[in-house]
């Protein structure tokens, strides 16, 4: 579910550069967030299957829908959407079907994973990995943090320190939701308008540095521009790992009012000019050694049963693996669609102008 620190130019050239793919029968268009696949996993498919593997990045779900819209649904044989964009792809016809029977290892994916709200049956989407999105702040200006939303949203507790809140529209309004009591996972327009009127306060203070989403975030907590912000823990992780002296006074948090925890889908366009190298691709990384190997070098949790006995210790542990008390303050962010939609769309238009 990541926003990376590839540069846009590679993203927006990656469209130019997939319209070849309809002529390329060994080659394989993977359209991913950055710095979200192992290198030497794509390496091994190159190598089990003679083909090059072409990898664009896209930095945001809204833009990587819209790609999809503008031509890439007949460009791209692997997209890697959230959980909550997986309904709309299905809707509006940009995504095809699952051949299961290609899928050999579709029965490793756990039980939790198989019959998904967003997706029942399994039919479009297989899960790639999965996490959380939570508070990361410092641990040097915060001793005492609550592990609460009041450290974004009320004056009280940060009165003076710069943070920031993510521009995924939906994930900040679900933490201004559960700030005040109606879940993260609210839908409600009366709990949406005061979300969106808290969120619009919190705006207006001085202390708020502005929309800043997953590893812009993390490299302004680790320059000590904001003291705190909102991330996803493999991420957190992973740049902890690459740079621990940085991150040495950065903690992960998953409020107790409630947050997010969100699951990433290999699915294949409608219009994918290699669907079956997409399905080899897809059941390759639901092998139960690459799917470890993958959680291993990105620091998600796996949604494959079988990788669990190839998984480094860390990834069994919180905050990479919840608690069971985290778990059932964990929820989905809430697919939204038509009026819905729309009405979401006004009230976050609002929060940004305001």
């Amino acid at each position: 579910m990541k926003f990376n620190k590839i540069a846009m130019a590679i993203s927006l050239g990656g469209l130019a550069l997939a319209g070849h793919a309809q002529a390329a029968e060994d080659k394989l268009y993977l359209f991913n967030w950055t710095e979200y696949m192992d290198p030497a996993i794509i390496e091994a498919f190159e190598a089990e299957y003679d083909v090059e593997v072409v990898q664009n990045y896209f930095n945001s779900l809204p833009e990587m829908f819209a790609k999809l819209n503008a031509g890439g649904v007949s460009q791209y044989d692997i997209i890697v959407p959230s959980n909550y964009y997986i309904p709309r792809l299905i809707k509006t016809g940009l995504v095809q079907e699952l051949d299961r029977d290609k899928l050999d290892n579709l029965d490793n994916v756990m039980a939790q994973f198989q019959d998904p709200s967003y997706d029942p049956g399994g039919r479009y989407s297989a899960p790639y990995q999965w996490g959380t999105t939570g508070i990361i702040y410092n641990a040097e200006t915060f001793p005492e943090a609550p592990k609460s939303w009041s450290l974004l949203f009320d004056p009280e507790v940060n009165p003076s320190h710069p943070f920031a809140l993510m521009g995924d529209g939906q994930v900040s309004m679900g933490g201004a939701c559960a700030y005040l009591g109606h879940g993260y996972d609210c839908t409600g327009m009366d709990a949406w308008r005061e979300a969106a009127r808290l969120l619009i306060e919190t705006k207006n203070r001085g202390t708020f540095s502005g929309f800043s989403d997953g590893t812009p975030a993390l490299q302004q907590l680790a320059r000590g521009v904001i003291h705190a912000g909102l991330s996803y823990n493999g991420d957190f992780f992973f740049y902890k790992d690459e740079n621990p002296e940085s991150f040495a006074n950065l903690e992960y948090m998953i409020p107790d009012e409630g947050a997010e925890m969100w699951v990433d889908a290999m699915m294949i366009p409608a219009e994918a000019p290699n669907p079956d190298l997409a399905h080899k691709f897809i059941d390759f990384i639901l092998d139960a050694e690459i799917g470890a190997q993958l959680s291993n070098y990105n620091y998600y949790a796996s949604p494959n049963a079988a990788a669990e006995p190839h998984l480094d210790e860390v990834l069994t542990q919180p905050p990479i693996q919840p608690s069971d008390a985290d778990m059932e303050r964990l929820r989905f962010t809430p697919s939204l669609e038509g009026d819905q939609l729309q009405t979401f769309q006004q009230l976050w238009s609002e929060v940004q102008a305001r």
